[in-house]
C-alpha cells in the first residue's frame, strides 16, 4: 500500500479508532499504528479486564439472594483460574473487535512504534527492529495514559497498579488498596465480594471525593457490609515489600497504624502518557495534565491532532472516541461534530453502579428531585432496592443526573440525552415511561 496518507494515527484506542473509522468513511487514506493491544487501554488494561471480573464476584455474591426467590442452590465455590479465563476473553473479543473495525473500514493498521519526525512525517518501527518513513497530511496523537505512581513507593512482585494486578493468578488472602477513586472502588467491591480482606485508604474526607456526596456515602455503606476496612484522611506513610507480604504505616490525624496484607494495589489515578521528547521537538503546547488542543482537538500545530487520555480530563473510552469523530470531521471538512466536555457520561462499576452527567453541584437557582429504587416494583421484585436517582434543574431545564444503583450505568443513558439536549420538564412530561420497569424511578423527574 501507499506509503503516503491523509491521516495516521499513533493509538489504536478507543479514540483513534474513532477518528480512523470516520476518515475512512470519507475516503482518506488511513493508516493506524499501535505499539501494545488494538483497543488500548480500555480493551487491555481498562474497562473490559475490570468489568468481567466485576460480572464474576456479582454473580457470585448474587448467589445469597437466591433462596429469598426460592430457589435452593448448593453451596457455591470460587474457580479464580475459570474467572481469570473469562477475564482474558472479554480482553480477546475486544481487541479482536477493535482490529476488526479497523479492517472493515478498509483501515491499513501496522503493529510497532510511531515516532513523529515533522508535521508530516512519522517514523515506523516494527517489533523486528526495522524502521520505515510515511508522510501524512494530517497526524493525531492518541498514546494512551499511564498509572501514576506515588514518588516514594516502588512497585514490586506485591505492590502493583491495576495493570500489574489484572495479570495475577491466585487469588490473594488480603490486600490494601491505595486510592479510594474510580479504580480502587471498583478492585476493593471485587475482591470484598470474593472474600477477600480489603483495606482502602484513602487521602482526602471520603471515598469518590469527586462525586455526589450521597451517591458516595451509599457506597461506603455498601463496601463496609461487605467487610471492607475504609481509612479515609488517611496518609499513607510507606509502603514496603517484605517478600511474603507487604507492611504499610498509615496515618490519620494524630495516630499512626500498621497493616499488613499479602499484595498493595496503588490506586493513585492514571495521567496522560506524554512523549516529551517528542512533543518539545515539535513544540507542541502540553503540561504534565496533557496536551492542549482546541474545539476541533487540535494542537497548536497545524496538522497535528490529540484525542483521549492523553489530552488529560476525564480518561474515559467513550470521551476518547466522541473527540476523535470531532478531530475526524474537522480533517474532512466536515460539519463540526457537536461536542461538549459537561455532556459525557462518567459510571463507576462498583456494586452498586454509581452513574452521572452534567452539572451535579449543589448552588442556589438549582432544583434536585430525588428517586428511590425502593418505591420502584421491579426494584423491589429484583430485590436491588436500595438506591436512589437524581436529577438537576435550572431554570425548567435538566442540567445534570446522577444514580446510584443497580444497572446506573444503563439507566443514565436516557439522562445523558436529556442533559446534552438540554431538555425542559414540558418535554420530559412528553415521555411515557413502560410499566413496570426499573426506569420508573424517572416518573419524578417528569412530574416534578
Amino acid at each position: 500500500m501507499s506509503e503516503q496518507y491523509d491521516l495516521i494515527v499513533i493509538g489504536g484506542g478507543p479514540g483513534g479508532v474513532a477518528a480512523a473509522q470516520k476518515a475512512a468513511a470519507e475516503n482518506k487514506s488511513v493508516l493506524v499504528i499501535e505499539k501494545e493491544g488494538w483497543g488500548g487501554t480500555c480493551a487491555n488494561r481498562g474497562c473490559i479486564p475490570t468489568k468481567a471480573l466485576l460480572t464474576c464476584s456479582k454473580h457470585y455474591t448474587n448467589i445469597k439472594k437466591f433462596k429469598r426467590l426460592g430457589i435452593n442452590t448448593s453451596e457455591a465455590s470460587i474457580d479464580f483460574t475459570a474467572i481469570k479465563r473469562h477475564q482474558q476473553q472479554a480482553v480477546k473479543i475486544a481487541a479482536l473487535g477493535a482490529h476488526k473495525t479497523l479492517a472493515d473500514a478498509q483501515v491499513e493498521t501496522r503493529f510497532g512504534l510511531g515516532k513523529i519526525l515533522s508535521p508530516q512525517e512519522i517514523e515506523y518501527k516494527d517489533r523486528e527492529g526495522n524502521t520505515k518513513t510515511f508522510t501524512a497530511k494530517n497526524i493525531i496523537i492518541a498514546w494512551g495514559a499511564k498509572p501514576q505512581i506515588l514518588p516514594e513507593i516502588e512497585l514490586s512482585g506485591r505492590i502493583l497498579t491495576s495493570d500489574g494486578l489484572l495479570n495475577l493468578e491466585n487469588l490473594p488472602g488480603s490486600i490494601i488498596i491505595v486510592g479510594a477513586s474510580v479504580i480502587g472502588v471498583e478492585f476493593a467491591t471485587f475482591f470484598a465480594e470474593l472474600g477477600v480482606k480489603v483495606t482502602l485508604i484513602e487521602l482526602m474526607e471520603r471515598i469518590l471525593p469527586y462525586e455526589d456526596q450521597e451517591t458516595a456515602e451509599l457506597l461506603r455503606q455498601e463496601l463496609t457490609r461487605l467487610g471492607v476496612s475504609i481509612h479515609t484522611s488517611a496518609n499513607l506513610k510507606s509502603l514496603a515489600d517484605t517478600g511474603s507480604s507487604v507492611a504499610a504505616k498509615v496515618q490519620t490525624g494524630d495516630e499512626q497504624f500498621d497493616k499488613t496484607a499479602a499484595y498493595a494495589l496503588l490506586c493513585t489515578g492514571r495521567q496522560p502518557l506524554l512523549n516529551a521528547e517528542e512533543l518539545n521537538k515539535l513544540n507542541i503546547d502540553y503540561s504534565k495534565a496533557g496536551i492542549k488542543v482546541d474545539s476541533n482537538m487540535m494542537t497548536n500545530i497545524a496538522g497535528i491532532y490529540a484525542v483521549g487520555d492523553v489530552t488529560g480530563g476525564m480518561l474515559l473510552a467513550h470521551r476518547a472516541a466522541a473527540q476523535g469523530e470531532v478531530a475526524a470531521n474537522h480533517i474532512c471538512a466536515q460539519q463540526p461534530a457537536t461536542y461538549n466536555e459537561n455532556h459525557i457520561p462518567s459510571v463507576i462499576y462498583s456494586h452498586p453502579q454509581i452513574a452521572r452527567v452534567g452539572n451535579i453541584q449543589q448552588s442556589a437557582g438549582i432544583q434536585i428531585i430525588k428517586s428511590e429504587y425502593s418505591a420502584n416494583i421491579v426494584a423491589r421484585m429484583e430485590l436491588i432496592n436500595y438506591g436512589f436517582a437524581k436529577a438537576f434543574f435550572q431554570d425548567d431545564k435538566i442540567i445534570g443526573a446522577t444514580i446510584v444503583g443497580n444497572d446506573a450505568g444503563e439507566l443514565i443513558v436516557p439522562l445523558a440525552l436529556a442533559v446534552s439536549n438540554e431538555m425542559t420538564k414540558t418535554q420530559l412530561r412528553n415521555w411515557v415511561i413502560p410499566h413496570p420497569a426499573l426506569g420508573e424511578i424517572f416518573a419524578p423527574f417528569i412530574s416534578g
